[in-house]
């Protein structure tokens, strides 16, 4: 390590190293919304999260901190988050009577790890890197479907997301919200999440249990 990278790491605090992760988070929201599918050249996402990682070192004045295979070891951190407390039960719960898949932007391989590594008995993996495209873009939602074998109408896409939803109800899909905490973008304040309280078909809170509680709302105990 370099004197100036040491000097450099010595004056970050736990603050600092939590706006690093939040720039590496936000790169990823811009990456994917600025993504043109048919014009802009495949990246996936584990892609993305390797350059951008390499990138913010050299913005905050770390290059040398880590070594090339260290770089990559933690760009798959993403592989590995631990999934909320809820999840793995209400999946399982859901997957007694319906067929679940994931519908994310992440790739394949970086959904296998989280299923695993969480439990989440997942029965179907679904990535916009089936179809080169990232959600919002109606290809994604359309594409789910149809690798599912059944119309739009007959899916419920489940998210902490609204914007998500909103682009899934736009393709045919039903609405499951579950509330997450520090998740959503949109403002309660704001008109568009104003709106989503009137075509939401299910509104799970953040007081209640999560999947858990999607289950039950399905009879499922």
């Amino acid at each position: 390590m370099s004197p100036e990278v040491r000097t450099q790491v010595s004056k970050l605090t736990e603050q600092d190293w939590a706006q690093f992760a939040q720039e590496w988070r936000n790169s990823y929201k811009k990456f994917t919304k600025g993504f043109v599918p048919g014009e802009s050249e495949w990246r996936d996402i584990d892609t993305h999260h390797h350059l951008s990682l390499i990138d913010l070192l050299k913005k905050w004045r770390l290059e040398g901190l880590y070594t090339k295979d260290d770089v990559e070891d933690l760009s798959r951190t993403w592989h590995f988050l631990d999934p909320w407390a809820d999840s793995s039960e209400g999946l399982h719960k859901l997957g007694s009577k319906f067929k679940t898949s994931t519908l994310s932007n992440g790739n394949q391989s970086l959904l296998k790890d989280l299923n695993e590594h969480g439990k989440l008995g997942f029965q179907k993996l679904q990535s916009s890197e089936d179809f080169k495209a990232y959600k919002p873009h109606r290809w994604t939602y359309d594409g789910a479907a149809k690798e599912l074998g059944v119309k739009p109408e007959e899916v419920a896409m489940v998210a902490a997301h609204l914007s998500d939803l909103k682009a899934a109800r736009g393709r045919g899909f039903k609405t499951i919200y579950v509330e997450r905490k520090q998740e959503e973008d949109w403002d309660p304040e704001q008109e568009d999440y104003k709106d989503a309280k009137t075509w939401v078909d299910l509104w799970v809170t953040e007081d209640e249990e999560g999947f858990v509680e999607v289950a039950r709302k399905f009879g499922i105990k």
